[in-house]
């Protein structure tokens, strides 16, 4: 079993940067040989893929956040990260970490960005 936790949420204004974590506990074979992803929730709308990651590093992002957002993973630290640059308000939600072959989630945590 792995447990994931994620940190890093806030309040940030438009334009502004975060980076979000996901910490890695428990099984960590499990978590090093899978791919990852983000998803993220917004009040009244359904859970949303923002991006994922491969064990070898291939990326995918949804087209809303190509370009601003990057996903990584560091194996030695058991942590994937999520930083997301030039935020808009459409961004706020509660982002989650997953390991979607195990459906394992985080707890979220939540971004607000204010226009």
């Amino acid at each position: 079993q792995v447990q994931l936790v994620e940190s890093g949420g806030g309040l940030v204004q438009a334009g502004g940067s975060l980076k979000l974590s996901c910490a890695a506990s428990g099984n960590i074979f499990i978590f090093s040989s899978n791919t990852m992803a983000w998803y993220r929730q917004a009040p009244g709308k359904q859970r949303e893929l923002v991006a994922t990651i491969t064990s070898s590093g291939g990326t995918n992002y949804a087209d809303s956040v190509k370009g601003r957002f990057t996903i990584s993973r560091d194996s030695a630290k058991n942590t994937m990260y999520l930083q997301m640059n030039s935020l808009k308000p459409e961004d706020t939600a509660i982002y989650y970490c997953c390991l979607p072959r195990y459906v394992y989630w985080g707890q979220g945590t939540q971004v607000t960005v204010s226009s």
